[in-house]
């Protein structure tokens, strides 16, 4: 990460600095050096503003997790997927709470819910951390969990819908099959590029770095006692059926399910609860104080990315980059409209939706083109890989990444070559 991160600087300092030698002063137009260090100082601001934005999601849905936990849903999860968790993560017991939070930032990254999704992911890494033997390291089962995120599982991509129905398309959910193929491509080449990876740089453990694990004397990182035998094989099977049937429904219904979604979520976490004989209230309000320490750990990570990122965007840099590819993948599906969508989701979110924003608004292109329902495929199956890396290991303090940024990276070239053959598909 860090020469992925010096790369970054170097090269948005370097391209800003030969336009400014070049630069010819005009009225009331910035140089390009100036450019840059406003984007800076924006991003650096603009990052601060995100942690914090997120200290609200990350209480409600951190506090709801605590519910399930304390309930026995974590359990039932683990035990329900446990034969498919286990053949993914062999070096995490298939009764670890690190299993449960896994399951539900991967089920809700399906269901479209963004954010929602990150503090089941912050606390997943936690998890993983504490069967770490090398504290500030990414071990084989965070750079897989991270690939997976990166790949994006979506079912339901709520988000691009309502953007498109705002846009004023003829048919918002049209993305849905399209987002189906490209995240079902994308994530199976995650798996299979972070298996890969791990035999080419299999991680070395510091018998003095490695820290032991101590188990709290509370209990809470002992592992879930119930979940070490798992549901019978079939059970397992009815529920990935089950699962498999949303699939077509979600393309029927989705503008209608997805407003229901996050407040079904609440409803149902807080009556599993009170089912379970839990103090919900208590138990929610003890989740939601981790909220606001995960916020502030977080905050000095973003503030590396996102300025590196959008020194890289302000220099002009990126503009570059476009004008050198997009001849060659205009070719293979991918026009010159797209090319800046592509290349800016592994790097910014924010900066991917207001380039998707800004193509479906176009009236010479419109929501409903062929370019439209590419970029909308491309919000909606892939991930923001480098924001995702920051905040899931700055909440644990790994520092070395090993191949987790290489199995990400190679998971949002898969979901492009994907959302391509998608639309090409679909759309004839």
């Amino acid at each position: 990460m860090n020469v992925i991160f010096v790369l970054i600087v170097l090269s948005a300092f370097l391209f800003a600095g030969w336009q400014q030698i070049f630069f010819v002063s005009m009225q009331d137009a910035s140089s390009p050096m100036e450019i840059l260090s406003k984007a800076m100082i924006v991003s650096a601001g603009g990052a601060v503003e995100l942690a914090i934005g997120l200290v609200g999601v990350m209480a409600l849905f951190l506090g709801l997790m605590k519910v399930a936990e304390a309930g026995g849903m974590l359990t039932i999860l683990a035990r329900l997927i446990r034969p498919l968790m286990v053949k993914l993560f062999p070096d995490v017991p298939a009764d670890h709470p690190a299993m449960g939070a896994m399951i539900l930032n991967l089920s809700a990254n399906a269901l479209g819910l963004g954010n929602a999704a990150t503090p089941f992911g912050i606390r997943a890494m936690q998890e993983l951390d504490k069967l770490n033997p090398q504290r500030g390291t990414a071990t084989d089962a965070m750079a897989l969990f991270l690939a997976i995120n990166t790949s994006s599982v979506t079912l339901l991509p709520s988000g691009v819908i309502a953007l498109r129905a705002a846009a004023g398309s003829s048919d918002p959910a049209a993305i849905l099959p399209t987002t189906l193929f490209a995240t079902i491509g994308s994530t199976a080449v995650a798996v299979v590029a972070a298996k890969l990876y791990q035999r080419l740089l299999p991680l070395k453990v510091d018998a003095e770095a490695s820290l032991p694990q101590v188990p709290s004397d509370d209990g809470e990182d002992v592992p879930l006692k119930d979940a070490a035998k798992g549901y019978p094989l079939w059970v397992s099977l009815v529920a990935l059926a089950s699962l498999v049937t949303l699939i077509p429904v979600s393309v029927v219904y989705g503008r209608t399910i997805s407003p229901w979604i996050i407040p079904a979520l609440m409803v149902g976490f807080l009556a599993f609860g009170l089912v379970r004989r839990v103090r919900v209230y208590e138990v929610f309000v003890e989740g939601a104080k981790d909220g606001f320490q995960v916020a502030l750990r977080i905050i000095p990570y973003l503030v590396a990315i996102l300025v590196a990122v959008d020194m890289f965007r302000a220099s002009g840099a990126l503009e570059f980059m476009v004008g050198l590819l997009s001849g060659i993948t205009g070719r293979f599906g991918l026009p010159a409209e797209a090319l800046p969508m592509a290349l800016m989701r592994p790097l910014s979110g924010s900066g991917a939706y207001g380039i998707l924003a800004s193509i479906i608004n176009d009236p010479l292109i419109g929501p409903d083109s062929y370019t439209g329902y590419l970029v909308s495929t491309l919000q909606g199956s892939t991930e923001t890989t480098f924001y995702v890396l920051a905040v899931y290991f700055g909440a644990v303090q790994v520092r070395r990444v090993r191949h987790s940024l290489a199995a990400g990276l190679t998971a949002d070239i898969a979901g492009i070559i994907f959302a391509v053959l998608a639309c090409s598909f679909f759309l004839g």
